[in-house]
Order: C-alpha cells, then structure tokens, then sequence
C-alpha cells in the first residue's frame, strides 16, 4: 500500500481505479482515459496532484543557495513569478525538473516530483554548505490540485476568484477562496489553460467541493493520472523518469532554451552542460508520429535505415489526433531530422514513424507567447 492524499476515499467514492505512482495511490481513471482527456481539451477537469513535493526555502543566503544548483538564473526571477528548471547533478545529469516560485525577496517554493521528494530534500541539504538558507520538506502539510482546460478561468471566477485577481501565465499568488488561504498559480501539465493550488490539508477537501460546486454548469470532471499522461504527451511535457533521468543532461533534452548561457555562477554540472551548448552532444529527443498502425511504449527501441539508433521514453495514444504519438533519444550520428523516417520495435516487428516538430498539439496558454 503506498501513501494516500487527503481525496482517496473520495476518489473510491466517485469509482476511480486506484494504482501505484510514485510510491503513493493515485487514481488513474474515473471513466475512461479517453473521456477525461476530452472533457480536458474541450471543458476543465480537476486532478488530484497531491503527490507532488513542496519544499520552502528562505533566508538571506536562499538565491546563492538556488543559483548554486539550477542552470536557470534565479536573480531574474521577480516576486510571484515562476521559472521551470532542473536539478542537474556534478556530471549534468538530471537528479528532477521542477518549478521554482520566488513568494518574496528571500522566500521561495519548490515544486519537485513525487518519487524524488526525498531524494531532492536530500540534495539540498547535501549543497547547502555555508548557506544561510533554511530549506523545509513541506509536502506532508499541504495538498495540491490542477483545474485545468478552456473554462478553469471561468470556474475559478465562479469559486469566488474574479478574473483580474487571477495570476497571469507562470505566476504565483496567495489568496483567499470562500473561508480558504491557498496559493494560486497560473500552471499546469495539460497544455492548457489553468491553474494549480497549493491548500494546507485542513482545507483541502472544502477547496474540492468548492470547484465541483463552481464546475458543475461547465461539466467539471474529476481526471486520473491516465488522462494526465496522455494531456501531457500530447503537449510534449516531459516526464520524470521516462523522458529525463540522471543520464540525461538538459542540452540532451532539448531545454536548452530553458539554461541560462550567461549565467555568471557556477552551479552543478555547469562544465559539462555548457560545453554540450557550445559542441554539441551524443544524443537527442525527438518527436514522432507512427504512420502504421502500432503503439510505441516506454524502452521500445527507436531504428533508422533498420540500424538501432534509440529509445523511446513516452509514448501512446493521442485522443486529440486520433494517431499514436512518441518521444524518444537517437543518438546525434545518425542525422534524424524532422520529417526523417524512423522505425519502432513493437513485438519483434519494425513499424514506421515520421519525426515531426513537437508539441503535438497547440498549447493554449492564456497571457504568454508560447505555442
């Protein structure tokens, strides 16, 4: 039995099937994976996001601390903003992506993955030194949940948030909804518009009904980590433990544009993740459409010209194309390419790919030039 958020019986209540993620049970579906997808793209949905890690720093020392060990430049980050980073080991390699909010001068927030809370926390101990910087593993005391869709803002509103004190795209602010103090950010893992709030325990089940009760004239529907796979997927947002791990480094990735070339301070892996900006490196992420009927799956092996030259590290469905849909590393020799022909192992049989620019579908954010 792994760990359980405030909404588990809640979610048995609704008829959710319960599995295994990150070392916590976590609904995967309500109704179909499909069907919450759509209602997503086309609607809102709510998802329990509990599982991810909060963890505070603060103190005079606390930028020098995060400088230190992100390749993002922490100084430009101003008050209630938000920046996506990773957490790179000495060798660049990636130990977790998150997303870092700066709350005030000195105090920020760090959202990290469910499977890598202790093992992140551990890593900021381990690289706070001389720092005077206090660094609090939070994500025992706080609750998350994701609305998410073209109508979260409608909703949001409804709730008792009006839309001009709703955060832009990629901001933070501390509210208060109905009797409820939460953090409201302007993110999310969907490609959609939406929003994600971060609620003390206590009030975690009233912020649910709340928005249920918000929703329902827009068919709010709770979502599983099923459909959260594929909404992801779909906007090419990349998953811990598929898409990045320790022997990926960022250039790898393909978050180049998320390093920070100018940064003046040394940080963890610096070396070796600047001069793969500068020469290149051995590997890449791609994206890909199957042109023949088959589903590429994590490890599935990636061929070009009938050579091996990759793996797959995400891939599926996707609702919104009616096609299937992958990521996946080839190694940089091969010269694979957008609109390059590559070919996927699926059960000893080689099926085509056509690699195409990623994301697969538009990403609707709201307040932001992304696409």
């Amino acid at each position: 039995m792994g760990k359980r958020t405030v909404f588990y019986q809640k979610h048995l209540e609704l008829g959710a099937k319960i599995v295994e993620f990150g070392g916590w049970d976590m609904p995967v579906q309500y109704t179909s994976i499909i069907a919450e997808h759509k209602s997503v793209r086309n609607s809102a949905g709510l998802f329990d996001v509990s599982h991810m890690g909060q963890v505070f720093v603060s103190g005079e020392n606390s930028l020098d601390f995060l400088q230190k060990i992100v390749p993002q430049d922490i100084s430009k980050l101003a008050v209630n903003k938000a920046v996506y980073c990773q957490l790179p080991d000495v060798n660049g390699g990636l130990i977790d992506d998150l997303i870092i909010y700066r709350l005030e001068d000195n105090d920020y927030l760090i959202i990290v993955n469910a499977s890598n809370i202790q093992k992140d926390y551990s890593w900021f101990l381990v690289n706070k030194a001389d720092f005077k910087v206090t660094i609090e593993n939070k994500s025992d005391e706080y609750s998350m949940l994701a609305l998410q869709g073209p109508d979260a803002c409608k909703i949001l509103e409804k709730a008792g948030l009006n839309t001009d004190e709703q955060p832009e795209f990629f901001n933070i602010v501390m509210k208060q909804i109905k009797h409820i103090p939460l953090f409201v950010s302007r993110t999310g893992y969907t490609g959609e518009d939406g929003f994600e709030f971060i609620v003390k325990n206590e009030y975690a089940m009233d912020l649910w009904n709340i928005l249920f009760e918000a929703g329902g004239e827009y068919h709010l529907k709770p979502i599983g980590l099923g459909a959260r796979d594929s909404l992801r997927l779909e906007a090419a947002l990349m998953l811990y433990g598929n898409d990045l791990n320790e022997k990926t480094t960022p250039v790898e990735a393909g978050l180049k544009w998320s390093v920070s070339v100018n940064k003046a301070e040394d940080y963890n892996g610096k070396n070796i993740i600047t001069e793969q900006i500068k020469n290149g490196c051995p590997k890449k992420l791609i994206g890909f459409i199957m042109t023949e009927r088959a589903i590429p799956r994590h490890e599935y092996a990636i061929y070009y010209n009938n050579e091996p030259a990759g793996v797959v590290t995400s891939g599926g469905y996707s609702p919104t194309l009616d096609k299937n849909i992958g990521m996946g590393y080839v190694d940089t020799k091969y010269n694979i390419s957008l609109d390059s022909e590559i070919q996927i192992m699926v059960r000893n049989k080689l099926y085509k790919a056509k690699v195409v620019k990623r994301p697969f579908v538009h990403k609707n954010y709201k307040n932001s030039n992304q696409t």
